[in-house]
């Protein structure tokens, strides 16, 4: 493979994860508009993102078994092409019952995403696997952090519907761009290199399963609470909270300004995913992910029993470990895994892990429609991470990776 279609896979993977992350997130904002343009309850109109949320983890399997049987890059520009498609649809709507079938083929098309982008990113990654995923992550973060502000500058000037369209024309034509380089055969799959599941005992196979199962079921929860939650939760919590920069004065007093806010939080974690990844490719994969499981009681205690600037730090850090975990995770799950169904079993990674999205947000909805607030929420969040990190600790000690290997794990 040239060095050239390295690059460019390595471009349209760092591409795909900011639209998967961004166009994901950016309901949670447009909600808060939607609330008062068609004058519902805020708890019924978030719950039409549920489908779509579930979408995003049940499709995932699939798309992993397609691209394994078919073709990597024929899914990424499927990814492309149909999220940016069902965004548009989503700005063009006018009922509740429209936006959830327009919602439901961003979840359709973005399950494409982690399952084939990921590990298509690991085969083309040399030996700096963790670098690669850490860089790849910075655009996810970013993407996160692009979903509010994005979305709220275009709420504040141009109005909701715009918030979903032009994203998804960027989306769309980005898959058209794709579509011609892998039609000039300038982007190609990349080589499936060997696993090291092959050489290991099958009690630890089992043993790693069954705790990363429970991790990354737990972990969804966590993640997609959190991005359901925060707008809200700021706008409860922060209404009294104002910067004041010379003639201008900052809060969380509209959309544009709230979506900022969630911008700035979610963009603190783009330098630590990348020192993240030097840290999974210089210490034990073990060591850096309990340790980050243990880091996120803290942070998740701190937004659930703080307020004003210690609220807003407390989320920054909570973003910052959550995100900084992402590459040891990622690449636990690809050394464990059969080299011929990768994208398969990273497939099975996001069932669980978007699989959570449901009940997520039926979670944030019913528990903000019972108290009145998120404090609750995040309280319960910090107590299953306890129990999680307890269990980690299990995890099998890391082997010697063989020298010459490629991807460096």
């Amino acid at each position: 493979m040239s060095l050239a279609a390295a690059r460019l896979s390595m471009i349209f993977s760092c591409i795909g994860h900011f639209y998967i992350h961004m166009m994901t997130a950016f309901y949670f904002v447009i909600v808060l508009t939607l609330v008062v343009e068609w004058d519902e309850p805020y708890s019924e109109l978030l719950q039409l993102w549920i489908i779509a949320s579930a979408l995003l983890g049940l499709v995932a399997i699939p798309a992993g078994r397609l691209a394994d049987r078919w073709s990597v890059r024929g899914m990424m520009v499927l990814f492309f092409i149909g999220m940016g498609g069902a965004s548009i649809l989503c700005g063009l709507v006018s009922s509740k019952l429209a936006l959830v079938f327009a919602l439901s083929g961003i979840g359709i098309f973005g399950a494409i995403y982690h399952p084939v982008g990921i590990p298509w990113l690991i085969r083309n990654s040399g030996r700096n696997t963790g670098k690669a995923l850490a860089i790849n992550g910075i655009f996810g973060s970013l993407g996160n952090a692009g979903a509010g502000v994005i979305a709220g500058l275009l709420i504040e000037f141009f109005g909701w519907r715009m918030a979903f369209i032009v994203p998804g024309a960027v989306c769309l034509i980005t898959g058209a761009a794709m579509l011609w380089f892998v039609l000039r055969e300038q982007i190609v799959d990349g080589e499936n290199v060997e696993s090291h599941a092959e050489d290991a005992s099958r009690g630890d196979l089992i043993k790693v399963f069954c705790l990363l199962l429970i991790s990354l079921a737990v972990g969804g929860i966590i993640y997609q609470s959190t991005q359901a939650a925060l707008p809200r939760h700021f706008e409860i919590s922060l209404q009294d909270l104002s910067f004041q920069f010379g003639q201008f004065s900052f809060g969380a007093n509209s959309p544009a300004q709230l979506g900022l806010l969630v911008s700035l939080v979610y963009s603190s974690g783009a330098l630590m995913q990348y020192i993240g990844g030097i840290l999974a490719d210089r210490f034990p994969l073990k060591v850096v992910y309990v340790v980050s499981w243990f880091l996120q009681i803290a942070t998740l205690s701190g937004i659930a029993f703080t307020t004003g600037i210690g609220l807003i730090g407390a989320a920054t850090l909570a973003v910052v470990v959550n995100i900084a975990m992402l590459p040891a995770e990622n690449m636990l799950i690809y050394r464990y895994s059969p080299s011929r169904h990768r994208s398969l079993v990273f497939g099975l990674k996001f069932v669980v892990t978007f699989g959570a999205g449901p009940l997520s947000v039926a979670l944030v909805a019913w528990i903000e429609d019972f108290t009145g607030g998120l404090d609750m929420l995040f309280a319960g969040l910090a107590l299953a991470t306890v129990v999680v990190a307890c269990l980690l600790v299990l995890l099998p000690k890391d082997r010697p990776v063989p020298v010459g290997s490629a991807p460096a794990e």
